[in-house]
């Protein structure tokens, strides 16, 4: 892994980029004009603009998608024209990011106008509200998680996810045939996405335009899915576990035993590592399935290694004692 990997801590989005990758999940459709969409949302949250439309505007949320449900919609329908106007203007006046109306209510074109003139676009979804504000707040959180994308393959090795690296030309991918070759599933070859997620795991992605694509030099590119099938493929994964793959010359201070884990800091959260030197006739993508059943067994509680020094102990204590 690269350690001048820059990692990506996103303090805000634009309306434009909300909307365009939620668009269909969320099933938004813009009401009114075009505008706003380069307003920031700056909390990965939402917020319904209630008691700010009943009067009250001591701690309002203003940096977050306002949403409308029933209550909000209904409230406005029962006031005065003027009043409605007046509360709803001063709703537009908070430097809001963006307004959303669920449950395909409507509001009337004049409160529409006066969201467009004060630069903040109206979106109206069919969804329930709390399934709104469910789905919209897991969407902006992971929008606002660290990321940071890397050079390696990330696979996903009998339920435990994988990431190969080494120096180019080291035979990261040709190790990844030979494991979906064993019945694993590729995440992502060359390049890898890493987002972490609520600060508990990493998930693995790869990017949209080199999904399910892997690169092997003298083939090029070969689809995995069409050739493994589309049990092959994943769109993520949890990474579990590093497997750096080095030359044999570089393995003279490797630890033979294994007593203790190794790990590594990847954004602040610690990840299984695992070292294997590469030679001729090694089975690479072999030693990287043990890898991976190993580490399942240590999540398990049982350490090969740690039972192999008790049996040493016992040996010895047997001896001593004639």
């Amino acid at each position: 892994m690269n350690p001048t990997q820059r990692v990506k801590k996103p303090s805000s989005i634009t309306v434009g980029d909300f909307f365009q990758n939620n668009q269909e999940d969320l099933r938004l459709r813009l009401i009114g004009q075009d505008v706003g969409f380069a307003r920031k949302i700056s909390e990965p949250s939402v917020n319904r603009p209630g008691l700010l439309l009943a009067g009250f505007d001591t701690y309002f949320a203003y940096k977050r998608v306002q949403v409308f449900g029933n209550s909000e919609h209904s409230y406005l329908e029962g006031l005065e024209p003027k009043i409605r106007a007046s509360r709803f203007s001063k709703l537009c006046t908070q430097e809001i990011p963006c307004i959303v109306i669920a449950r395909g209510h409507r509001i009337e074109d004049k409160l529409v106008e006066i969201a467009n003139a004060a630069g903040i676009s109206v979106f109206q979804t069919s969804m329930a509200t709390m399934k709104f504000l469910n789905a919209a707040t897991l969407r902006l959180e992971w929008a606002f998680s660290p990321s940071q994308s890397l050079h390696g393959c990330m696979v996903d090795v009998q339920g435990i996810g994988v990431l190969v690296e080494g120096e180019s030309g080291s035979g990261k991918s040709e190790s990844v045939i030979g494991l979906l070759q064993r019945g694993a599933a590729l995440v992502a070859d060359d390049v890898v996405k890493l987002r972490v997620v609520e600060d508990r795991e990493i998930i693995a992605t790869s990017p949209e335009k080199l999904r399910g694509m892997i690169e092997i030099r003298g083939l090029g590119l070969l689809n995995v899915t069409a050739l493994f099938g589309v049990g092959a493929l994943r769109l993520s994964k949890r990474l579990d576990l590093i497997v750096t793959l080095v030359h044999g010359q570089k393995t003279e201070d490797l630890e033979r035993v294994g007593t203790t884990t190794t790990v590594r800091d990847v954004m602040g959260l610690d990840i299984a590592h695992v070292t294997l030197p590469l030679a001729p006739g090694r089975d690479v993508a072999g030693l990287i399935e043990l890898a991976a059943m190993n580490y399942k067994l240590r999540s398990f509680g049982y350490n090969s290694a740690v039972e192999f020094d008790q049996r040493l102990l016992q040996k010895i204590t047997n001896k001593q004692l004639g």
